[in-house]
């Protein structure tokens, strides 16, 4: 094992863990920040995503080796008490039925909207497509993403 120093939701964590431990694992069983889910664990269903330096990253597929010196923001740290516009929208249009993939759909939409602040349907239904909602909450998940890009605005 060795020692790793990571910059997690602009805290420093030291944690230790195998070179090839996935940072999902690294954050749930080591930092005890559990927003993030496990979904599939091969990076298909997005219920694992988090920023990476500002991008939304499947955190299964990423090695701790590969997180140092990268800024990594979980669900947990998107904001202090869910004030993030997406976390507002989501609230607004209702869109959790189980849950489980939410914090991954919320990460990735906050990463988007970040670069596209004025997305179309299509647009959107594309940035998402790779995040699955076993509840088939597609059209409020579209819909918050819309609700959250007028509240960037």
């Amino acid at each position: 094992m060795a020692t790793y120093n990571l910059n997690v939701n602009n805290e420093k964590h030291t944690v230790q863990a195998d070179a090839d431990t996935p940072l999902l694992w690294v954050l749930r069983d080591h930092i005890n920040l559990v927003g993030t889910k496990y979904g599939c664990g091969i990076g298909q269903c997005g219920a694992c995503t988090v920023h990476v330096d500002g991008n939304a990253m499947r955190s299964c597929l990423l090695p701790v080796s590969q997180a140092v010196g990268m800024k990594i923001t979980t669900i947990e740290g998107l904001s202090e008490h869910g004030g993030h516009p997406v976390q507002q929208a989501w609230k607004e249009i209702d869109v959790p039925q189980c849950g489980y993939c939410q914090s991954g759909q919320i990460m990735t939409a906050s990463a988007f909207l970040s670069q596209n602040s004025n997305p179309s349907s299509s647009e959107i239904r594309s940035a998402m497509h790779g995040n699955i909602c076993r509840c088939a909450s597609y059209n409020s998940i579209e819909k918050a993403v819309k609700v959250a890009a007028e509240k960037i605005k």
